[in-house]
């Protein structure tokens, strides 16, 4: 291996420094910075299409990409995020008011159940319904108090929300006009060998457009199919439980299930036979159908990574990163997958 000099390890060591010290300067926009990137990495091609179409001029091909992001990103995002709120404040008051009494909706479900479920319930589980019934009370106390905290600190989350979408869409424009300049440096400074950061930089865009595309695509239509089931069965906050569905669909292989499975049940044990027999089969055959098939297309044949390694890198990545984890979870396990593939055909290290 080569040795470095004593100037030569000074200036690793302050180089070191300052990374790290730039990254925790970072840190308070760390959302902002991860999602300007993930943007202009989905949107290159678009924004190389129209660099070409209006003759290789970077600012204006910039700012018109910035644009048609803003319109088809984050207006859609703004609107949906106001009627969420307001149909999770409608909900909220329904429960607060006592027309959503979920202590009563249990009761209906042990009253509907067939006679030897409901015997069997008296003689083993006499005591689980009242539990349940203590689980549900607490948790609309915590609901509350979560409430009125959001309604304290509204005002301070609005402005943290529009001083991050500000940097976010900043840093985007540069990424659109600079972004090549940029990689190419990053590439230059890695300190691999041509033969490894091609296949592992490709990779890695490759799976940020692949996830994100195909994640976003599978929950928008999942949760705009859920959402509009639930409207004609006439389930209160048809918005609201569309968003939770879109939301948990990037969850792959259970998803929007955990929110319409136990809506149909409790159609079912209610008396309601035919709503509940309509949003089974609606879920299995059209929800479930849209991860069944789009998933795999748009997600895990670009990636090259098996279903259920997408799904545990999702599981993982989102439950130490949070939203962005659905990403980084994938990103991580397709780099894991490629350089341990580099690794096992490389010469270099197996003396072949």
């Amino acid at each position: 291996m080569k040795q470095f000099t004593l100037p030569q390890n000074s200036f690793l060591l302050l180089l070191g420094i300052v990374t790290l010290a730039f990254f925790w300067i970072l840190l308070p926009f760390s959302g902002a910075v991860f999602w300007g990137m993930v943007l202009a990495i989905v949107f290159a091609p678009m924004h190389d299409r129209i660099l070409r179409e209006l003759g290789n001029r970077p600012n204006t091909a910039a700012l018109i990409s910035l644009m048609l992001i803003v319109l088809m990103v984050i207006l859609p995002v703004t609107l949906i995020s106001a009627a969420l709120v307001d149909q999770a404040l409608g909900l909220y008051a329904m429960v607060s008011g006592g027309q959503l009494d979920f202590n009563a909706m249990l009761r209906r479900i042990v009253t509907g159940l067939p006679d030897w479920a409901g015997s069997m319930y008296e003689r083993y589980y006499p005591t689980v319904l009242s539990t349940i019934q203590e689980k549900l009370a607490a948790g609309v106390a915590q609901a509350s108090q979560l409430a009125a905290r959001y309604a304290v600190n509204v005002g301070s989350s609005a402005l943290n929300f529009l001083v991050s979408m500000t940097v976010m869409l900043y840093l985007l424009f540069f990424l659109f006009r600079d972004g090549r300049t940029i990689a190419a440096r990053i590439k230059r400074a890695v300190p691999l060998s041509s033969r490894y950061k091609k296949p592992l930089f490709d990779n890695f865009t490759t799976v940020i457009r692949a996830t994100v595309k195909g994640n976003v695509l599978v929950a928008l239509a999942q949760g705009a199919l859920g959402g509009l089931i639930f409207w004609f069965l006439d389930v209160p906050g048809p918005v609201l439980w569309g968003v939770v569905m879109a939301f948990l669909s990037l969850l792959p292989a259970v998803g929007a299930a955990i929110i319409w499975g136990p809506v149909a049940a409790w159609f079912l044990f209610t008396g309601s036979v035919w709503q509940g027999a309509v949003l089974a089969l609606y879920g299995v055959l059209v929800i479930g159908l849209v991860d069944n098939l789009l998933r795999p297309i748009l997600v895990g044949k670009d990636t090259k990574l098996p279903d259920y390694l997408v799904l545990l890198s999702t599981i993982g990545g989102m439950a130490l990163f949070g939203l962005n984890g659905f990403v980084i979870g994938p990103v991580i396990a397709a780099l894991f997958i490629a350089a341990w593939s580099l690794f096992a055909s490389s010469e270099e290290f197996h003396g072949e």
